[in-house]
This record gives structure tokens, sequence and C-alpha cells, in this order.
């Protein structure tokens, strides 16, 4: 067999081992959230843990379009070897909720070019890309603040997060919060502006977890610190 045969074999398998592990229960939880699989997310890690690190295998799982497939890739792939306009294209194509957020947080977010993306997808007109470049600056916001302009941010959040499509709004919300647990002299702004647009005030949450909504998200979160 050729090389592009045996690859083409392997991918044949991981889907076929994916569906046997597909769930209806699991699925429609999922399919509430935006989600279109039905694989438990610790069985899927133990077949990206048996397959190891396989950049070009992870490559070839993606353009399968398969929700658990790319889950899987982005788990054994490389984050460093991918450049600017591969995860650009990748941002955009990821489609589902949980792919689109794996793909940030476990590739995009590692990735030597995350500032040059963060800074193109916060002007970007694609939810997907802009709501990418709102997670990465929120990264920022807590851990390398520095040259962000946290009042600029907050303007732009108080004027267009009621209104932005639901995973952008999710992402503008995040950064909201956490301009408030980790600056202080920005906190009283950031609850204010939470409490004048109610995003996400009823959101349901379980018991023992906080809620998404900026203000108390932010202050149970600071009270945890002070405790």
């Amino acid at each position: 067999m050729t090389e592009a045969a045996d690859t083409e074999a392997a991918v044949a398998r991981v889907l076929a081992e994916l569906a046997e592990l597909e769930d209806p229960k699991i699925r429609a939880v999922n399919e509430r959230h935006g989600d279109d699989h039905g694989v438990n997310l610790t069985k899927l890690r133990a077949v990206a843990k048996r397959l190891k690190t396989q950049h070009d295998f992870a490559s070839a799982l993606w353009v399968t379009g398969d929700t658990a497939a790319r889950l899987v890739a982005v788990l054994i792939c490389r984050p460093k070897a991918f450049d600017v306009a591969q995860l650009d294209t990748m941002v955009r194509e990821a489609g589902r909720p949980k792919v689109h957020d794996w793909l940030v947080g476990y590739v995009v977010k590692k990735n030597p070019h995350k500032e040059e993306l963060r800074v193109a997808w916060m002007d970007d007109t694609d939810e997907a890309a802009r709501s990418a470049g709102w997670a990465l600056t929120t990264e920022r916001v807590a851990k390398k603040p520095d040259g962000l302009d946290l009042g600029g941010l907050l303007d732009i959040i108080e004027s267009e997060m009621r209104d932005a499509p639901e995973r952008l709004q999710w992402a503008m919300n995040t950064c909201l919060a956490t301009i408030g647990i980790e600056h202080p002299g920005y906190r009283a702004r950031a609850i204010s502006i939470g409490e004048r647009l109610r995003v996400l005030e009823d959101y349901p949450t379980s018991p023992g977890c906080i809620s998404p909504f900026a203000p108390t998200w932010i202050t149970e979160m600071i009270e945890r610190q002070q405790a």
C-alpha cells in the first residue's frame, strides 16, 4: 500500500472506532449545546492517548469534517507546527462549539503566532474568528495585560455585547468578567456594564458552579480570593 492509502485506512479505522463509541444519550445532550457527536470525552481522550502525537495524521483526521475526529485531531497535533494561514482556516471552519473551544484552547494558545492572530481576529467580521480573538485577548488580560487598552475593551463590550451572536457574546462576557476579576481599577465599571446589559443573567447554573453573569462571577471570585 502507498503511504496515502495507509493514512486513509488508518483514518477509516479511527472513524469506525469513534462511531462504535457513540452514545445516543450523550449526543442528545451535546446537540442541545450545538455539538453533533455522542462520544464520551473521557473515551475520546483515551483514543487520542493511544494514538499519541501524530501531526500529519491529525491533519488527515481534521479534513474528514467529523466532529469527534476533529476533537481527536486537536489532541494529537503539534500546536507549534501550524502556520498563521492554517490556524486561520481551521478556526473559521471549526464549526461546532466544542471543536472551536478545544482548537483555540489547546492549539492556538500554544502557537507562536497567537498574538498576530489575536490582533487580526479582533477586527474580523467572522463570528468564529472574532470570538477566538476575544478568547486570546482574555488570556492576555489575565496573564500579560501590558499594552492592552482595558478601558477600550470595556467600551467595545459595552456597545456590542448585548446584540452579539451567541459565541461572540460568550467570549466578550468572559473577557468582561476577567477584567473585573483581575484588575481592581476597572472592577466597578465591569460590574456596572454587566448589570446594565444583563447578558447571561438567567443562564442555568449547576449547584456549586459560578454563574456566568459577570457581576455575580466577579463578586464570587473576589470573595473566594479574599477567603
